[in-house]
């Protein structure tokens, strides 16, 4: 959830490092702050609040001091070492105390971090007792003072100043941490170099020609470098302008993997929408074709990015979890369905945040599906890492190429969705359902429930979605309308029944996310059993209704569940398929979706309440991509 951003080159450090961290701002945070070596010095700001308030501060700061090299955003003077981040608050409230960067008490040491350092408490009682005294609440300046110290006696050893001291303090520094991080350092004494470490923490190397990046996400330096270093585990790394050097943390040698970013800069920008998510939306079409490129192959088999798996393996599957959490865990519920459907294998959809403490019974014939759009959610992961414990197999789903999920998993399907900048999933929910489907296409082809020719006329219906989307988007109008006469409601509920029950939890939570309304999702047959008392004269009921095609007796049943709740007053909102005539005189507002099979009707029905909420919550005046209290990539269990 926090950015990371760190530069060592021949240019001024300050704007690149804003830069970087302008480009993170998506993934959610309360306060920035920049640390920047300049002739020897160490020159630090931090500001709570939005990244704006930090470059109020240095603009500030650069009218009453011209010549202090690191006080302006246009990076005045020679100051070309430098490290950035924003912060989401997890130990300590968010103020301008708790802000990164951390400095030790010589301040010539500057820290930033992500994730959580388990063993804080302990360290923090052994640096008071040793006389040390805090001046923030975080975890994270243990993590200074540490590395201070250990740079301390590493010179007082003999240790020459120069980068390769830094990179062994920080290797010091990383034995004593436990928990998830990723960590950014620089030494004013040591001029011209960052140092980076990583567990269980996004961290990634940009090479660039005389200059080099490490950063949380690859969008922080995009616009300078498409060629990128991943990480491993328990790795560190040392740049300076014209190296970049990989350790462990015993100080052995490792290497990175080597990749190139497919994707520019202008993939990151608003492309002349008012939102990042409005764009998202209309992005979705692409996305589904992006994700369903290549995977049929010539004998009309399903094929996955990576598959550590025999087809024997698969074949010995007895049941099915599918482990994720918010959207994602709304993907998995649709997929439930098509996966017992299509394999005939019982499947169970679990929240990651549960999984591990209730102790499932797992063993070498169960499989367990994580999906995580970056592919570093913490709940997920730790859930991923128990099932492995427990000999289970794990197949990922992942928007991440790279990121730990899909590492530490033994196949994965890569969703190729692009970068979704806002908050709130729109385009990563499709491109998950989309891969739901496939993974429940391969198993049932391996287990030889399917033959390739039925593989691929569901691949042919999947294929055509991209253009019923595009369709759908191009006549959403009516739904913008909507929004804006549902603006001033109190609450919205959504009923829906078989995969429109997810589809009506998913509609629910976007309006819960971004326009801050009480909103609730039912399975419309629960009703009748307690939440059809919270339905009063005029409430919106938002009414998802399964296709009349081969599932007439669950159209008929939700069409009755919508009567129920308009004898009692309810302002019903109905998204059908196009010719369903039977809904039409018990529907206030009706939202033709195109016809689509069943199963994979969530692709479209879920489409219009995406809009809805997007624009509700802007007719209210608030944030669509940056919602309060959210971060994109939950990298904390």
């Amino acid at each position: 959830m926090c950015g990371i951003v760190g530069y060592a080159g021949a240019r001024p450090a300050l704007g690149i490092v804003l830069d970087g961290l302008r480009r993170l701002e998506y993934r959610g945070y309360d306060s920035a702050g920049v640390a920047i070596v300049c002739d020897d010095e160490l020159l630090t700001e931090k500001k709570a609040g939005k990244l704006a308030n930090l470059e109020k501060v240095l603009s500030e700061r650069a009218a009453t001091n011209p010549d202090d090299c690191a006080a302006s955003p246009v990076g005045i003077g020679d100051g070309t070492t430098g490290i950035g981040h924003t912060r989401w608050a997890t130990h300590g409230g968010p103020t301008d105390r708790n802000a990164h960067p951390h400095v030790a008490p010589d301040g010539r040491v500057a820290v930033i971090h992500n994730g959580i350092i388990e063993n804080f408490a302990k360290l923090r009682a052994e640096l008071e007792d040793d006389g040390v005294q805090f001046t923030s609440d975080t975890d994270t300046e243990c993590a200074a003072h540490l590395l201070s110290h250990a740079l301390a006696e590493l010179r007082a050893a003999g240790g020459t100043d120069g980068p390769q001291l830094l990179a062994a303090a920080m290797r010091v520094v990383c034995r004593r941490l436990e928990g998830a991080f990723t960590l950014l350092a620089v030494d004013a004494a040591i001029p011209g170099a960052v140092v980076g470490a990583r567990r269980n923490s996004p961290l990634v190397v940009g090479r660039g020609d005389g200059e080099n990046y490490l950063a949380s996400d690859v969008a922080a330096f995009i616009e300078h470098t498409r060629e990128a270093v991943e990480l491993g585990q328990d790795q560190l790394v040392l740049i300076t302008a014209d190296s970049i050097e990989i350790t462990d943390f015993d100080g052995q040698p490792a290497t990175g993997k080597d990749f190139h970013i497919d994707w520019d800069s202008s993939a990151a920008e608003k492309g002349g929408y008012d939102w990042f998510m409005l764009k998202e939306i209309e992005e979705q079409p692409q996305a589904i074709a992006d994700t369903l490129l290549g995977r049929l192959t010539e004998t009309g088999e399903i094929a996955l990015d990576e598959v550590r798996l025999s087809d024997q393996d698969l074949r010995d599957v007895d049941k099915i979890f599918i482990v994720a959490c918010g959207t994602a865990y709304h993907s998995g519920m649709v997929a439930k369905y098509a996966i017992e459907h299509w394999t005939r294998i019982p499947c169970e959809v679990e929240l990651a945040s549960e999984f591990r403490y209730r102790d499932p019974v797992l063993d070498r014939s169960t499989l367990i599906v994580v999906i995580s759009q970056s592919g570093e959610t913490m709940d997920t992961l730790m859930a991923l890492r128990h099932a492995k414990e427990q000999k289970a197999r794990v197949l990922a789903i992942c928007n991440t190429n790279g990121s730990t999920i899909p590492r530490e998993s033994d196949a994965v399907l890569y969703t190729h969705g692009g970068p979704e900048i806002a908050v709130a999933s729109t385009k990563a929910f499709l491109t998950q359902l989309v891969a739901c489907y496939l993974i429940g296409l391969h198993l049932a082809q391996v287990r030889g429930i399917k033959f390739a020719d039925e593989v691929g006329a569901v691949v042919a219906q999947l294929q055509e979605m991209p253009g019923k989307l595009r369709e759908l988007l191009d006549r959403i109008e009516p739904v913008r309308e909507l929004a804006r006469e549902l603006k001033s409601e109190p609450t919205v509920l959504f009923i829906g029944r078989h995969v429109g029950y997810p589809v009506a939890l998913e509609g629910a939570l976007k309006l819960k996310e971004l326009a801050y309304m009480h909103a609730e999702g039912f399975a419309a047959g629960e009703l009748k059993h307690g939440p059809i008392a919270l339905i009063d004269k005029g409430t919106p009921v938002i009414c998802v209704v399964p296709s009349p095609v081969g599932r007439g007796m669950l159209h008929d049943k939700v069409v009755s569940n919508i009567q129920e709740v308009r004898a009692r007053g309810a302002r019903t909102i109905v998204i059908a398929e196009e010719g369903d005539e039977a809904v039409v005189r018990y529907a206030d507002h009706l939202i033709y979706v195109p016809r689509t099979p069943t199963l994979l009707a969530p692709l479209v029905t879920t489409v219009p309440l995406q809009v809805l909420a997007a624009e509700i919550a802007a007719a209210r005046g608030h944030d669509v991509d940056q919602p309060r209290n959210l971060a994109k990539s939950v990298t904390v269990e």
